[in-house]
């Protein structure tokens, strides 16, 4: 049973009992109203709160003019639907339009329209959604521990990418499957949904970390579809091509420390003076491959900036800073 059930059943029960207590009719209305207004976020379940009441006062008050203009007949309610639906979507209140209908409804059940029926209608909008608020803003799992998990998973695919990409450095023939990108793919879904989940459920304190994170991955995983790119035009081995190897093999470390250590960034420079002390290409052939890896190399200084940027730094670098 998901923990969004327990809490659109703790709503509706509180607030059907609060309805009888207060002697509104029908109790059950200020249920249906409370599950439509539990919600998956605490920010989410503000604004829902918040629209489905103004767009109920609203359904409320043209529905009002309109049974009293035209008298309370089935045919009116198509009049009703046809004059207050598109204003409400007008002015972004649609997500409020069933909450509205349940409370307009009501009103057609009554044949008339006064001002004790009016305060029942409001009366069990706030019993109804504000419950459902009370209950949003109580609980809400927190996703750090999920979120955990994914970033564990997602370094772990990550590293692994690496370690496939210095094997085929060091022997072009090698086949790799590629799985690795598509968990790692699936694994940053799942992490930026939980981690916009987690910054919403957040309405004092914001934690930007997990967003921070998951950025970070995002953008250099497109730096590692350049790199594969680049890399697929490797067919020879060549020297440097085993020394940008031993790059990638110290990223596939790095990946999973939580601080940027800047080890792999010192080797990437090494590397860089290393290309170009050596001889020029003597064949056509070497010169392609080379030209590649250099790019390659390029590419993971890019990888590496975004690290650089958002990955955490080390306390003595932080403490030096300040």
């Amino acid at each position: 049973m998901g923990i969004r059930v327990v809490k659109t059943a703790a709503a509706a029960i509180a607030a059907i009992y609060t309805a009888l207590y207060l002697g509104l009719e029908p109790a059950l209305a200020a249920g249906i109203l409370a599950i439509l207004g539990v919600e998956a976020t605490r920010m989410k379940g503000l604004k829902s709160a918040a629209i489905r009441f103004v767009a109920s006062v609203l359904g409320l008050f043209f529905a009002s003019l309109i049974f009293t203009l035209f008298g309370f007949h089935y045919w009116v309610v198509a009049i009703f639907i046809l004059f207050t639906f598109p204003i409400l979507s007008r002015f972004m209140l649609k997500d409020g339009i069933l909450t509205s209908c349940v409370i307009v409804f009501h009103l057609f059940a009554y044949k008339e329209v006064t001002a004790g029926i009016i305060a029942n209608e409001v009366l069990l909008l706030l019993v109804g959604l504000g419950w459902a608020t009370v209950i949003n803003v109580m609980y809400m799992p927190k996703e750090d521990r999920s979120l955990a998990l994914l970033k564990s998973g997602l370094e772990e695919a990550f590293s692994g990418i690496f370690c496939e990409m210095a094997l085929t450095l060091r022997n072009p023939g090698h086949v790799w499957s590629g799985s690795q990108l598509l968990e790692a793919e699936a694994l940053m879904a799942k992490g930026e949904a939980g981690s916009l989940r987690s910054r919403e459920n957040r309405l004092w304190l914001h934690e930007a970390y997990w967003t921070s994170y998951f950025q970070m991955r995002r953008e250099q995983f497109t730096s590692i579809g350049q790199m594969l790119a680049e890399l697929s035009l490797v067919y020879e081995k060549v020297p440097q091509g085993e020394h940008l190897a031993d790059l990638l093999d110290q990223l596939a470390i790095d990946v999973k420390k939580e601080v940027y250590t800047g080890e792999a960034e010192r080797l990437a420079n090494k590397l860089v003076g290393l290309f170009r002390s050596m001889e020029l290409p003597k064949t056509r052939e070497e010169f392609e491959v080379r030209a590649k890896l250099l790019t390659l190399l390029h590419e993971v200084d890019r990888y590496l900036a975004v690290a650089r940027r958002l990955k955490k730094k080390p306390k003595q670098e932080i403490a030096q800073a300040g």
